[in-house]
């Protein structure tokens, strides 16, 4: 109802405006809801597919470059690097201004290198509690130190530090102790961002609820897991959309029908948080959503797929005569499910701890739901890192196969024995019962189903803990659950971003298993200072052994994702490493 109201008022307002003054309005939404904007304090898809729309990062990605490219942003051109790979310099373009707000007293300001000075800082400072505070902690000259100075209270963000630093008002210097190869991906991401201090200062714990940055859009309202509105930021700098396409038809198109309009096009962007896949799917076929995906149990009803390969999917017919648009592609991220290592009943390093973890894993048939549930849109996750990321390796299977006469020997020999009530207990004789985290929708129902045919399988109990998707992250971050469903999106093309997700000092933020193994910290310390070769590769592979060891994750599927988009969107196309492409469309109804 509120999005059929929401329409009809666009509609009308169009009617009544002149063509050439019409509101252009994009109706997306979100499958979860989301937990904030403030860069620095969150790190679920949802929160920073708004974050990226309303903030500037130093570097961002090319739109139609694949491989992803990146390209420079506020910066007048890529950094400049020291011979030894330790500094780099950026040089900000002048007269970029951030969005009005009260915290600025009527003045307009400008963005500043010292903004990024204080963003980066601010990451690390221990009263924010990032869950990425690792980023820049450990590695920047001086940082460190000044973390550990603050102790449990606010960072000093007015002591000068040589790891980051303004050399004058538009040149910010990054000095780092050992190679970062990666940083250019990890700039053009979601969190570094550009954030006025006296705007921080201004909204306190609340700033979660009150972003301002420089980005082409502002946040005008916000209701809690419910919808949010983004409206253009009228400080935006003037840019115009200039795409190099390549041989590609689809891109060559999208550069016709954008290059020379002034960027973005779009005025305002209405974002729902619709949590079922019906009500979504009902809303993008009656055309009261722009874009969407494809319901899971409505794949085969909507694309023609390839038996033999599941590389290979089309629209079908009914589809195509409307003028419906497909995106596809091999997802760069992958689901996993976690294991809480700090869990009295499934985490711990002892070798029966390992062996329920290994039999619960083994006792799920992960090709069971990748054709039931999936609807074949997946394939197995084999290796951490997924394919098309670099650091990837095709040839090696970390999986463990379904295999339930196993699992059960595995518990049998561990000491889990079965009771008079016809389920196992721990090896001391106490109640086995494993917390799963789960959420409400009919997906997670459908889910919690073929879960507790696994668990019946090795005749193990275990409690479904239903809650929303932010209070799920919360738990995980708290290290309060047993086991829970996660998944991973690249923010950037390079494996440091999913080797670093069992990184024990992640714990907190974006470790999920609260995972803790010397071997494994020791080798990502090692390969996070290599780039893209044989050499970091042979420890990425040592890194997924040391990990089907100690079993955190059991390793699930790695989705397609089928993007949809009505026939009136232009510029549409999906982007492995942007958790949101709404400011490259225009909407032509």
């Amino acid at each position: 109802m509120r999005l059929k109201k929401t329409l009809a008022m666009a509609m009308m307002l169009g009617s009544l405006l002149p063509a050439a003054h019409a509101e252009k309005v994009l109706h997306v939404a979100f499958n979860a809801p989301e937990t904030g904007f403030d860069p620095a304090k969150v790190s679920d898809v949802y929160s920073a597919a708004v974050i990226e729309h309303i903030y500037d990062p130093l570097l961002t990605f090319d739109y139609l470059a694949r491989p992803v490219k990146v390209i420079p942003n506020v910066i007048t051109a890529m950094p400049t690097v020291s011979a030894d790979g330790l500094t780099y310099t950026f040089h900000l373009k002048k007269g970029i201004y951030f969005a009005p707000d009260p915290a600025f007293k009527g003045k307009k300001r400008e963005l500043t290198a010292a903004d990024y000075v204080y963003s980066i800082k601010r990451l690390s400072d221990p009263t924010v509690a990032s869950p990425l505070s690792d980023t820049f902690t450990s590695k920047l000259v001086g940082l460190e130190e000044l973390v550990k100075k603050a102790g449990k209270g606010k960072l000093d963000y007015d002591t000068p530090i040589e790891g980051v630093k303004t050399l004058d008002r538009y040149t910010l210097q990054l000095k780092f102790k050992q190679p970062f190869p990666s940083l250019p991906y990890v700039l053009a991401g979601s969190w570094v961002e550009g954030q006025a201090r006296e705007v921080m200062e201004a909204y306190g714990d609340n700033s979660n609820a009150h972003p301002v940055g420089t980005g082409p859009y502002m946040l005008k309202d916000w209701k809690p897991g419910n919808s949010m509105t983004l409206v253009r930021n009228p400080n935006f700098r003037q840019e115009s959309f200039s795409y190099q396409a390549d041989a590609d038809a689809k891109d060559q198109k999208i550069a016709r029908d954008m290059n020379g309009k002034r960027y973005p096009q779009i005025d305002r962007i209405e974002v729902a948080v619709i949590q079922e896949e019906q009500p979504t799917w009902l809303a993008f076929k009656s055309g009261e959503l722009d874009i969407s995906g494809i319901p899971q149990p409505l794949v085969k009803q909507v694309l023609r797929l390839d038996p033999t390969n599941p590389f290979r999917a089309e629209l079908k017919a009914e589809f195509r005569q409307q003028g419906i648009q497909l995106s596809r592609s091999l997802e760069e991220g992958v689901t996993f499910y976690a294991f809480n290592m700090k869990d009295p009943m499934v985490g711990g390093y002892g070798k029966d701890r390992i062996a329920l973890r290994r039999a619960i894993s083994m006792a799920f048939n992960n090709a069971e739901t990748i054709r039931d549930i999936r609807r074949n849109q997946a394939v197995q996750m084999q290796y951490i890192i997924p394919p098309n990321v670099s650091g990837h390796n095709p040839d090696f299977h970390g999986a463990y196969p379904f295999n339930p006469p196993l699992a059960n020997a595995l518990l049998d020999q561990a000491g889990y024995k079965i009771g008079a009530d016809g389920y196992r207990h721990q090896p001391d004789g106490k109640p086995l019962i494993v917390d799963y985290l789960t959420g409400p929708t009919a997906i997670d129902k459908q889910w919690n189903e073929y879960w507790q045919k696994a668990f019946d399988r090795i005749k193990v109990r275990v409690n479904f803990r239903v809650m929303q998707w932010n209070e799920q992250v919360k738990a995980l971050r708290d290290c309060k659950y047993g086991l829970a469903g996660g998944a991973w999106s690249a923010d950037y093309p390079d494996g440091d971003n999913f080797t670093q997700l069992l990184y024990g000092p992640n714990t907190g933020g974006s470790n999920y298993s609260c995972y803790q193994s010397s071997r494994y910290d020791r080798l990502y310390e090692q390969s996070r200072v290599l780039p893209d070769g044989p050499e970091r590769n042979r420890l990425y592979d040592e890194m997924n052994k040391v990990v089907m060891g100690d079993t955190p994750w059991m390793f699930s599927d790695i989705r397609f994702s089928n993007a949809l988009a009505q026939p009136w969107v232009k510029g549409f196309k999906l982007h492995p490493n942007f958790n949101a492409i709404w400011r490259f469309l225009d909407v032509q109804k």
